[in-house]
């Protein structure tokens, strides 16, 4: 049944924390005192980074020390080694914390005891956008991290000067984050727990909309419902770039203010989309880009994959709405060779090839190993790693499903992340459903066990990807002696 957006503002049970009237607003042009909950995390630490350049007196805490809380410190912040209430100091204007941080933490708890003003840190990057010219941010899914990395680098190569906070780590920039003029700001809008209902962007990327942190979404249906509110935050000077490929794309956009743009598979109902695409000995695709059907430029991409090519159109779409020039478009694609942890080359051992990634999602996993089977192999190996026990319940089927396409699979134990298991579901239950429908699965519970396995049974000339939003990038890391 279609759901009637336009009328529908009444009865929405939908939170928009965007909406919230008390926001304490940061604004550069008055650099003050913010102090970070955990100021150690990749986002947090990126996020701190940023007003650190932008004069902000910046303090936090953390668990432990870490390269990140070392570059912070060296680059002015001050950092304390446990969470304590006396780490609050006078003068600090606002404190930022994470989903992570509960009401019984000590500084949250002081935090509020003294009434300081307190921004979640979704609510803290909204904030940000609202310095920039231009804030664009890339949602969906899965391919959030490398569409953002695409358009940095494309970005780069036009000399646009922007500035990036990314889920990986980029090479081209050194790390998560980047910090550039006040013109262009680039983010990814993670939908979990709503967090990108607090943003402010001026352009956004839709990539694909599936089920998935059902742990917080009730269905599918609510998770469009939020891609919708999304895509709703922009105005009529706003442009929404979205893929034609998700089912009922049109309810998504139907009323909506903002300038939209479409690409996807079908050159009819995509502005932008790609023909004669071919792929090298390694699985890198290249095409021929279409505009409004009409042959625009040859694409050349660094990185493996269908998934990409869609990734890629993306950015071009976002680029050109921007006024990149295609052949810089081009340039930027052609150098980029992938964010970390997405097929990412580890090392060789023994003659197998070690690569990891990131995926943890069926779609996600089912494009991986799609792209590896044009890679140079004998056998493909994955060690995969579930990811939290709703998201392994919930699409069981699809996970068994999309590990079909690799020749052999070991599952770890599920990486529990925020949850506790109250499912009763176990990586075993995979691991079944695989070898039922014909597929090879070894459920191995521990990563020693795995490593042992790996070097019992992997031959020269085989590839191996460990693969999971968890720890498993240990296995090959011990494996190669990093």
């Amino acid at each position: 049944m279609e759901i009637d957006y336009v009328n529908d503002y009444k009865n929405r049970r939908f939170r928009d924390a965007g909406k919230r009237k008390d926001m304490y607003q940061i604004e550069f042009n008055k650099p003050e005192s913010v102090y970070f909950i955990g100021i150690g995390g990749i986002s947090m630490s990126g996020l701190a980074e940023i007003l650190l350049e932008e004069g902000f007196t910046v303090s936090g805490s953390d668990a432990h020390e870490t390269e990140l809380t070392r570059r912070l410190e060296a680059r002015g912040a001050k950092v304390a080694y446990g969470q304590r209430a006396s780490n609050l100091t006078d003068g600090i204007d606002v404190v930022v914390y994470t989903a992570a941080i509960h009401p019984d933490n000590p500084e949250f708890a002081a935090a509020r005891e003294r009434g300081l003003p307190m921004l979640t840190r979704a609510e803290l990057l909204g904030e940000m956008m609202r310095n920039y010219q231009h804030a664009v941010n890339v949602a969906g899914t899965h391919g959030k991290t490398t569409t953002t990395s695409m358009l940095a680098e494309i970005f780069l190569a036009a000399d646009m000067d922007p500035t990036v906070t990314v889920g990986g780590i980029l090479p081209a920039i050194g790390g998560n984050i980047r910090v550039g003029g006040p013109e262009f700001f680039l983010a990814e809008a993670c939908e979990y727990t709503n967090s990108f209902l607090s943003f402010f962007p001026t352009m956004e990327i839709i990539l694909n909309i599936e089920a998935d942190h059902l742990d917080f979404f009730k269905d599918l249906a609510d998770i469009r419902h939020s891609f919708r509110l999304f895509a709703e935050k922009l105005d009529e000077k706003g442009t929404l770039v979205i893929s034609s490929d998700i089912a009922n794309v049109e309810e998504m956009i139907k009323g909506l203010p903002c300038k939209v743009v479409t690409f996807g598979r079908d050159p009819e109902r995509s502005r932008y989309s790609a023909s004669q695409i071919v792929y090298d000995g390694y699985g890198r695709p290249s095409y021929t880009l279409l505009v409004d059907q009409e042959p625009a430029g040859e694409v050349i991409l660094g990185v493996m994959g269908e998934h990409n090519v869609y990734n890629s159109l993306g950015a071009i779409a976002a680029a050109r709405e921007l006024g990149v020039p295609v052949g810089k478009i081009i340039q930027g694609l052609r150098h980029f060779t992938g964010a970390g942890r997405r097929f990412e080359k580890k090392g060789e051992i023994g003659g197998v090839m070690v690569i990891d990634d990131y995926a943890h999602h069926p779609q996600e996993i089912a494009a991986t190993l799609a792209a590896a089977k044009n890679y140079p192999h004998k056998k493909l190996w994955c060690v995969f790693q579930p990811h939290t026990y709703t998201r392994t319940a919930a699409l069981m089927d699809e996970f068994a499903q999309a590990l079909l396409g690799a020749d052999e699979v070991i599952l770890a134990d599920i990486y529990a992340a925020r949850e506790t298991d109250t499912l009763g579901v176990s990586s075993r239950d995979i691991g079944d459903k695989i070898t039922e429908a014909g597929g090879r699965a070894h459920y191995i519970p521990s990563f020693d066990e795995i490593e042992t396995f790996i070097l019992q049974n992997c031959i020269p000339g085989d590839l191996l990807i460990t693969m999971g939003a968890g720890d498993i990038v240990k296995v090959g890391e011990k494996l190669l002696g990093l």
